[in-house]
Order: structure tokens, then C-alpha cells, then sequence
């Protein structure tokens, strides 16, 4: 049996063409207007946008930014850090979080994470903890908040500042124990999320985000992502060029009035996926953070009593793609390796590596499409 047999459309990992046609109108005349008005670097569409996104997430400021690396990298230059400050994160990661850390001559500190929820492990932080650690970066992997009522708390015992990697998680909301409710990327000193195209809110290009609810990191963010510079031509600090072009700003301020159903749509379809997985003992469903929701990104398997590429591979035969988040933990990788570090010394990390598998996740499965997904899973693993 085939895909073409089910008589569903092609199965994607992500189906942005059918998103784009269900709001083609709002999507092409936000455009339009951008290229009517020719205000293509720093136009009102920007700023529309900005207001939007402060407005649906709670955050004071919400600075503009080429990608969510960039959104990264400024955040930590925001801080002011200073070559040899150690700033922890986890190992199991898409590699930006630590790219940007070392790009600024800074010393990554990776540490494990937990096996259920695939998110930073507190007690690994805690023991992470030097002289020299200045900042903690949590990664809200695949769409949920790590713990972050214990990683604020543990950084205010210890005076670090903590610098959510949300690029995966926009619209997550996380509830403290006295019932106070935060978006992701809102919790810490500061936030970053990633636009790209795939991402739950994604534009047609590259983009990204910084939101901070300190007066301070705004302003001095602000003008390190334009060049270091306040007043024209007079830069007071090393600063970078990053910003939102305003087409991409008009396709995300078009999405975003959609964003909650988009997450709702990722939600039932996760839901189908755990109803078909959730008693099977060859696979583990993804694992939930108690205190946060889960918007879906990706959702994330862990095969653990059949041959995960072989699982793979008979997928594709089917016309089903499946793909490795992450294949290699940070400190695994030859450009991270460092002598502090060694095989086996994360164990949690090296054990997801090795059986992770994600599958088709986007806002437009339909029951057809994830009824010929699962069952294929299931009689692949046999």
C-alpha cells in the first residue's frame, strides 16, 4: 500500500502550500500593500507588527530580527558577557544555542536533559553551576516550555541571567504553582523565537524575535541589532545588522490572528498520534512538561523496541517522511568536542539520539492522512 492508494494529498513533514492557500487573500494583500508603499526595510508593516506580537504574548518589548539565531546572538551581546563567561545549555539542541555562545567567545556549558519531556534537566544545571557561569539558555525543545519555575529560581540563588530559546515553542503558555500563566519566551530576562518558515508562526523567508520586559536589554538590544547606533551614524556599541524585512512582517502579521487555531489544529492531530502510540510498548509518546502546554513543533517518538532507521526507511517506501531531531547531542559534534566532555557522560542525550523519530506535523493533516500514518508505523514495527 502507497501513499497514492490512500487518496489523500502528499504526506509532508510540513505543508505550507495548503496553509498558504487557505489564507491566500490575507497573506497577498499584506503583501501587496508592502510593495505598493515600496517601504521594504523598516516600514509600518514592521512596527504593525511588533504591536501584534507584544500584544498576544504579554512581552513589553518585542525587537525584530533577521532569524532566530541572530534574535540569540544579540541577546547574549545584549548582557554584556564577556569572553571566557560560561553560559549552560543543553546538549540534546539544534546547534544554534551553542553556535552563538562560542561565536561570542563565550564557553558553552552543555548538560543533560530529561527523558520524558527531552528538555533541560535541572539537576544537571545545578551541578553545571561555576564561578564563571553567568547565564542559564533553556531550549523549549519541540514545543514546550522546560522547567522554568525551578531554572528562574536556581538562577536567582545564583545571579545568572537566563535567556529562553523559544524558537520551537511561540505560543506555549506555562503556569507557575501560584496559578500565574506566562508565554513562552516571556518568563526569562529574555526571550528569542525563530520565524522560519516551518515554525509553527512562520514567514516566507528567514525571521525572528527578541522579547524582553526590561527597559534596559530593549534599548541596548535595539541598537546592537542595527549596527550598535542610537543616532544615525553614531554607533556607541559593536552592534550587527539584523532585522524583519517588511513582506516577512506582512506574512506573520497575516498568520498571526491564526496562530491559536494553528496550535489547536498541531494539538489534535498530536492527540491521534498518542491515541494510536500510547499503549504500544515499542514507542513512547512525548512526554509532558506538568506545568506547559504543548504546541506541537514537532511531535517526537522514541523508539525503543524496534530499529528506528529501519522504521525510517519503510516509511519512505510508503511515502511517509520521518525525520531526526537530533541525530548528534552538541557535545558529540566535531566542531563542540571539548576535553571536559566524553561519550557517556549524558547519558539521557546520547539514548534519545539514538531513537528519536518525529513525524508529520503541521496544521493541515487530516484524519486520512494520520490514519495511513499511523497504521503504517504500527505494522512497520511488528
Amino acid at each position: 500500500m502507497n501513499c497514492a492508494q490512500t487518496g489523500t494529498r502528499k504526506i509532508q513533514m510540513v505543508d505550507l502550500q495548503t496553509q498558504y492557500q487557505r489564507i491566500k487573500k490575507e497573506i497577498d494583500a499584506g503583501i501587496e500593500e508592502v510593495i505598493n508603499s515600496a517601504a521594504f526595510i523598516k516600514g509600518p508593516k514592521v512596527a504593525e507588527f511588533q504591536a501584534h506580537l507584544e500584544q498576544y504574548t504579554g512581552a513589553k518589548h518585542v525587537i525584530n530580527v533577521g532569524n532566530g539565531t541572530d534574535a540569540l546572538q544579540i541577546a547574549l551581546m545584549g548582557l554584556g558577557l564577556q569572553p571566557g563567561d560560561e553560559v549552560i545549555t543543553p546538549t540534546f539542541t539544534f546547534i544554534a544555542t551553542a553556535e552563538v555562545v562560542a561565536l561570542l567567545g563565550l564557553t558553552p556549558v552543555v548538560v543533560d536533559v530529561d527523558w520524558n519531556t527531552m528538555n533541560m534537566d535541572i539537576e544537571s544545571v545545578r551541578r553545571a553551576i561555576t564561578p564563571k557561569t553567568k547565564a542559564i539558555v533553556p531550549v523549549h525543545l519541540f514545543g514546550q516550555c522546560a522547567d522554568m519555575e525551578s531554572i528562574m529560581a536556581l538562577a536567582e540563588e545564583h545571579h545568572l541571567y537566563v535567556v529562553e530559546d523559544a524558537c520551537q515553542a511561540i505560543g506555549a503558555q506555562y503556569t507557575f504553582s501560584n496559578g500565574e500563566t506566562k508565554q513562552a519566551g516571556t518568563i526569562g530576562h529574555i526571550g528569542c523565537t525563530s520565524f522560519f518558515p516551518s515554525k509553527n508562526l512562520g514567514c516566507y523567508g528567514d525571521g525572528g524575535a527578541i522579547f524582553t520586559n526590561d527597559d534596559a536589554l530593549d534599548a541596548r538590544m535595539r541598537a546592537i541589532a542595527n549596527h550598535g547606533m542610537v543616532v544615525r551614524y553614531h554607533h556607541d556599541m559593536i552592534g550587527v545588522n539584523s532585522r524583519l524585512d517588511s513582506i516577512q512582517a506582512a506574512v506573520l502579521d497575516a498568520k498571526l490572528p491564526h496562530l491559536d487555531e494553528y496550535i489547536a489544529a498541531r494539538q489534535k492531530a498530536a492527540a491521534y498520534y498518542d491515541q494510536a502510540f500510547g499503549n504500544n510498548d515499542k514507542l513512547l509518546i512525548p512526554g509532558r512538561q506538568e506545568h506547559s502546554t504543548h504546541v506541537f513543533h514537532q511531535y517526537t517518538l522514541r523508539v525503543v523496541g524496534a530499529d528506528r532507521d529501519q522504521l525510517r526507511e519503510g516509511l519512505a517506501e510508503r511515502g511517509i517522511p520521518a525525520m531526526i531531531y537530533y541525530p548528534v547531542p552538541l557535545h558529540q559534534q566535531k566542531a563542540y568536542l571539548d576535553p571536559r566532555y566524553k561519550d557517556g557522560d549524558f547519558p539521557v542525550a546520547e539514548k534519545l539520539a539514538a531513537c528519536v523519530l518525529s513525524l508529520p506535523m503541521h496544521t493541515e493533516l487530516d484524519e486520512e492522512q494520520l490514519a495511513f500514518i499511523t497504521s503504517s508505523v504500527l505494522e512497520l514495527i511488528r
